[in-house]
């Protein structure tokens, strides 16, 4: 009854003040200072979004200051090494006239640059650039600093391949309808020398190599991931003549012509990982020539024939041989650690250039002697001071879905020493869905490992590249799609299961088809996680088939339906995580690109719509110049830190 004494005791003492202190008005509260807030940039639009505190930035500011360079090829009269590196807002074209000589930016444009010189010759550079993420890439040459067109400007242009001799380049153009992939011979010295060789049905169709004389070309038509087809092309008739059966279902990832004519592919042929081999351009007879047991990915061929360097996949990492052609001889090169490779390239004079990354080591450019197996490091980028030793390195996580099905995934955990206990834990889904999370450089996020303790696992689930043929075709069509959501919740189920991480405190992050899957786990998976970051996201299959960039609508419905055929769309409708929009009950953070021409922006803004309709919270950052992703770094920099204040917020509770 304490309570009630005290309670008497001061409204008999507010009884016997004075009317005039009675009657006073109470002094107002003072106005809180406001918190000084990061400025953001003039391209981003946030929507009902808290600011992100500019004291945030200090303590971050060295994760965002790393940067990677690429191998884009040797200069064959210098012998310096051509890179893609980012040194202000966009990666640019840079040269290094030696190993770990001075990094000299060659290009200097608002977007990013990329492309390679022409081989043997060395006198020209042929690059392709966008606006703004648009994907609408045109070509150009690259002197003194500055572009010039080779296209027309306004349809979309790629880049397939150089001649041996560096004389032409084929590209692929959409500028005959705005759709069908058309292919084209160029010599780039001379834009009015541009052809058309070959007028494609599909956006799929490229040069892959052209013959040693230059009077032909080896052409691919990739129809999905599962069914690329090889012909060759007369260039001056116009003539096609397929390599085999156009109708079998098989995949082609690579092809390389050999000095003596020698047609060398890596392909799934007769098996369910890609095996690099000869292909008989005849009879299409394929005669594999390596024996790994996982994915074959990238190769190149020796000037003289007489090498072939190719990277292995194995779980996530890659891994580099050196193939003698004339006895077979296979030679492991295991100085580098698990990361990955790429850009594997010969020198004239036989020298390797490559780009390597691991957890430890920011993506930079190698060159191998493959006769001594001595390994040259040409660039050490920076990595905002910090020392990439401490990152942690992952750990492969095995468990069985649903079906029975093997699933894996990279689980990073933060150091136990500094972090005890169980801690939260970041999914990140790849895109694609044909792709992988590889073990690498995790870049800024390795704040959330080595700054928070929070802990990432990037899952692997059916549908993803790497683990053969009929992994990857087990989320097919949209009768079978929900099966990699379910493979998600048991790896999900097995990550909590470690001693080091709280089931409690799991979110979840994808962008593209990792994006889908975001918005699929806020709807199915909602009780598992604490909120979602979705990104380039798609929320309804039906609206993305039909507002996806039409050279993409064919290449798509192979993976994901026919949404013109109702027993499909209506498969596609309900799977759709629009559709159960009103599940959602756990705070969103969903990131555009105004300019995508793969996942329309409208995806996004009706999902955001549809979850605001039902008093659902959801953040919106909308970037105005940039596509399927964020490239510029002012615009990934921010997004990167709304997301930080969104974890902080909805995952640790801070």
């Amino acid at each position: 009854m304490r309570h009630l004494r005290l309670l008497a005791l001061l409204l008999a003492t507010a009884t016997a003040m004075p009317l005039a202190a009675q009657e006073a008005p109470a002094a107002p509260a003072p106005t809180p200072a406001p918190v000084p807030a990061v400025p953001i940039p003039a391209a981003l639009t946030a929507e009902e979004m808290p600011p992100v505190p500019l004291a945030l930035v200090d303590d971050v500011r060295p994760y965002l200051e790393s940067r990677g360079a690429g191998f884009a090829g040797w200069d064959p009269n210098t012998r310096a090494v051509l890179i893609s590196t980012r040194f202000a807002n966009v990666s640019q074209l840079h040269r290094v006239a030696m190993p770990m000589g001075a990094r000299t930016q060659l290009s200097f444009e608002a977007e990013t640059v990329r492309g390679s010189y022409a081989p043997m010759k060395g006198d020209v550079i042929v690059v392709s650039k966008d606006r703004g993420g648009d994907e609408y890439f045109q070509l150009h040459t690259l002197k003194d600093g500055r572009l010039t067109l080779l296209t027309d400007g306004k349809s979309r242009n790629e880049i397939n391949a150089w001649s041996h001799d560096g004389s032409l380049i084929g590209f692929s153009s959409t500028r005959r309808n705005g759709v069908d992939a058309d292919l084209y011979v160029m010599d780039p010295r001379d834009p009015g020398s541009a052809r058309m060789v070959w007028e494609s049905k599909g956006g799929g169709w490229a040069i892959a190599a052209f013959s040693g004389d230059n009077a032909s070309a080896y052409v691919a038509d990739y129809r999905s991931v599962e069914d690329v087809d090889i012909y060759r092309l007369e260039l001056a008739t116009g003539a096609m003549t397929p390599i085999g059966d156009p109708r079998a279902k098989v995949s082609y990832s690579g092809l390389e012509v050999a000095p003596d004519g020698t047609l060398w592919v890596t392909t799934d042929r007769d098996a369910d990982f890609q095996r690099l081999g000869m292909l008989d351009p005849v009879t299409g007879a394929f005669t594999p020539v390596t024996r790994e047991a996982w994915d074959v990915d990238g190769f190149d061929i020796s000037d003289d024939g007489k090498t072939i360097v190719y990277e292995v996949n194995e779980a996530g990492s890659d891994r580099m041989r050196i193939l003698d052609v004339a006895t077979g001889k296979v030679t492991r090169l295991d100085a580098l650690p698990a990361g990955q490779i790429g850009g594997l390239a010969f020198a004239p004079w036989g020298e390797i250039g490559f780009s390597f990354s691991s957890a430890k080591s920011a993506s930079d450019v190698w060159s191998l002697d493959p006769k001594t197996l001595q390994l040259t490091r040409w660039t050490r980028s920076e990595t905002g001071g910090l020392d990439a030793q401490v990152n942690v390195e992952p750990r492969i996580l095995t468990t069985r879905s649903f079906d029975g099905l093997e699933v894996s995934g990279l689980l990073y955990l933060p150091d136990p020493a500094r972090f005890p206990g169980k801690r939260p834990l970041i999914v990140d889904v790849h895109g694609g869905p044909e792709g992988q999370s590889p073990a690498g450089f995790m870049g800024a996020d390795n704040y959330f490992l080595n700054e928070l303790g929070v802990g990432i696992f990037l899952p692997n689930v059916r549908g993803s590249t790497g683990y053969g043929k009929r992994f990857v075709s087990l989320d097919n069509g949209p009768f079978r799609r929900e099966g990699s959501v379910r493979d998600m919740a048991a790896l999900i189920d097995a990550a909590a299961a470690d001693p080091a991480v709280d089931p409690a405190r799991i979110g979840l992050t994808g962008g593209s088809y990792g994006g889908y899957m975001c918005y699929a786990a806020a709807v199915q998976l909602k009780a598992r996680l604490a909120g979602t970051v979705c990104i380039v996201a798609i929320s309804n299959f039906v609206s993305f088939l039909e507002n996806t960039n039409p050279y993409r609508q064919d290449l798509r419905r192979v993976e994901y339906g026919d949404e013109r055929d109702p027993r499909q769309r209506a498969q596609l409708t309900a799977i759709s995580p629009l559709t159960r929009v009103g599940e959602i009950t756990k705070p969103m953070f969903v990131i555009t690109g105004a300019n995508d021409p793969r996942v329309p922006k409208s995806e996004a803004d009706q999902m955001v719509a549809a979850i605001r309709a039902n008093g659902g919270k959801a953040w919106h950052l909308v970037a105005a110049d940039e596509g399927h992703g964020f490239r510029k770094k002012a615009n990934a920099d921010y997004a990167f830190l709304a997301q930080l204040v969104f974890w902080k917020r909805y995952l640790l509770g801070e």
